[in-house]
């Protein structure tokens, strides 16, 4: 299965090495990798929104999750304050809310006001009772106090156009119209300010309550976009796009007749893709972070193919928003589909790493990608998990912090020289088209450069050898200590759960250099490391 195809002729060894002040030892290593970084090769600035999250009424996200009334582990408004304290430390720039598959049958109106007068809801997506306890204000100021912006998706489901405006109004407009002043009766005198708003979601699904195809969305979509921004000028609309990736299902087809009929009135394209390790096969699952690359460029030549005919009010392009991603195939079967417990993933060290591979991919595509929500925030499918009594940090968490709190400014265009693979052919997701991977590297490589720091963010994929490699520096010099962060565990299956962590964020000892153009460091198997620090001219 895996191919052995560098450019490079690689010598695999057991020894005691020191690299660059690093110690490895007793390590299989793979020799003779290089990655080029050049700060002029530039491919855009990276967007903090791309660092984002989700939180759906879906399980146990919302109740149990960030919101637990009569907890001892929650203040006096209901928020776990266990949950919060690990949500900041995600440095979240911007949350959607209230959905996702519930958003489509979700009537906002039911979650303002009293909560004791607040009517309880079948909800249909998820098959669990609403019972609206939490809704618009509440989501406000957990945000608020969890320092994250927030994003609404509307309800084009079961939802009029003109309940998507009347949402805005209540948010957004000071006071004057019935909603405005609606709000204000709630106890909040000053509007929300929302500026991200996503038109429906995944309606191209047959699941969606509210279906529809290509055409009747965009009509839809358009007529309430025009309402929304008639009652708030300065908003941003994401339009839904494509979300089903089965073998009958053309979505690029429906990417491409939304953005034709959309062009002029949305500022993003949503894409959704969820991973698994169905066949229980490492090296083709480590592989599926290309599909996202590949699915993004291919909407990129759409975007680029519709702006040359578009007629916006903005200067600026559609951008892609991948508003749904995570690893999700355990629980998504049977009983773990719906309810009170749904969706409730435990990951290992083999997600973090595909976890780690999408980001990188943001970061490649940081031209286009501007705005990326991890599917969800707590509990389901989740980077942070609780029970009545206590929280963990599941393996998942530890990547996303560690991009959300260091990688920013200028993506560059890196080259890298190492071994690759093959796949076979596999299913990414339990429903999703089969898909093969050519020349996979085994190092998976990003980087940013801002106001003369570099950082560096690599997976080694390869699941038993260390591989040794060549950073070299096309312009300027390394120069003084170089911060290394490396998320790993005892093996690709490691989990962590309550009161047992096996994998998470390390310190490693500082690589020291003075003046060179060339450092070389060895990325231990199965890991992801992020190397920080100076490139002077």
């Amino acid at each position: 299965m895996r191919k052995m195809n560098s450019a490079g002729t690689a010598t695999f060894f057991a020894a005691a090495m020191v690299v660059a002040g690093f110690l490895f030892a007793g390590q299989l290593t793979a020799q003779n990798a290089r990655i080029k970084i050049d700060i002029d090769r530039q491919i855009g600035e990276v967007n903090k929104n791309i660092y984002g999250n989700f939180v759906e009424h879906l399980g146990r996200c919302v109740y149990g999750g960030i919101y637990d009334e009569g907890s001892p582990l929650a203040d006096e408004s209901g928020i776990r304050l266990d949950v919060l304290e690990a949500a900041k430390g995600l440095n979240v720039p911007l949350t959607r809310y209230p959905g996702g598959n519930f958003v489509s049958n979700y009537h906002w109106k039911d979650g303002v006001g009293p909560k004791d007068e607040r009517p309880a809801r079948m909800e249909l997506a998820w098959a669990r009772l609403e019972s609206n306890r939490f809704g618009t204000n509440e989501f406000i100021d957990f945000a608020r106090r969890m320092g994250t912006e927030p994003y609404f998706a509307v309800n084009l489901g079961t939802g009029t156009i003109e309940e998507a405006q009347q949402w805005v109004e209540y948010c957004n407009v000071k006071e004057g119209p019935y909603y405005a002043e609606l709000r204000k009766q709630h106890g909040y005198a000053e509007p929300h300010n929302i500026t991200y708003w996503s038109l429906g979601n995944e309606m191209d699904g047959f699941w969606q309550m509210g279906h529809l195809n290509a055409e009747d969305y965009s009509k839809k979509a358009r007529e309430a976009a025009k309402l929304m921004k008639l009652t708030s000028p300065e908003i941003k609309l994401v339009a839904a796009g494509s979300s089903n990736y089965r073998p009958d299902a053309d979505p690029n087809e429906w990417n491409a007749t939304i953005l034709h009929e959309l062009r002029d009135v949305v500022d993003y394209i949503a894409l959704h893709i969820y991973v698994g390790n169905v066949a229980d096969n490492y090296y083709n699952y480590l592989s599926t972070p290309l599909v996202l690359e590949e699915r993004t460029q291919i909407v990129k030549g759409m975007i680029l193919k519709e702006m040359a005919y578009a007629q916006r009010e903005s200067d600026d392009p559609i951008y892609i928003a991948w508003d749904e991603y995570n690893v999700w195939y355990r629980a998504r079967v049977g009983e773990d589909m719906t309810g009170e417990r749904a969706l409730e993933e435990h990951y290992n060290l083999e997600d973090a790493l595909v976890i780690a591979g999408f980001l990188n991919a943001f970061i490649r595509n940081a031209d286009v990608v501007k705005m990326a929500n991890m599917a969800q925030l707590v509990n389901v499918i989740a980077p942070i998990f609780t029970s009545e009594t206590d929280m963990f940090k599941q393996t998942i968490y530890y990547p996303l912090a560690l991009f959300a709190n260091n990688v920013f400014g200028t993506a560059l265009d890196v080259a890298v020289d190492c071994e690759t693979y093959d796949t076979e052919e596999f299913f990414i997701g339990l429903a999703e088209s089969k898909t093969t991977q050519e020349d996979v590297p085994f190092l998976d490589v990003s980087a940013t450069y801002d106001d003369g720091q570099v950082v560096l963010c690599v997976v080694n994929r390869n699941k038993d050898q260390a591989i040794t490699t060549d950073l070299i520096a096309q312009e300027g010099l390394f120069d003084g200590e170089y911060e290394v962060y490396e998320v790993n565990g005892p093996d690709s299956k490691a989990q962590n759960d309550f009161a047992k962590t096996l994998v998470e964020t390390k310190s490693k000892p500082a690589l020291t250099v003075k003046k060179a153009d060339k450092m070389t460091y060895a990325f231990p198997p199965h890991s992801f490391t992020m190397i920080k620090g100076a490139l002077k001219n």
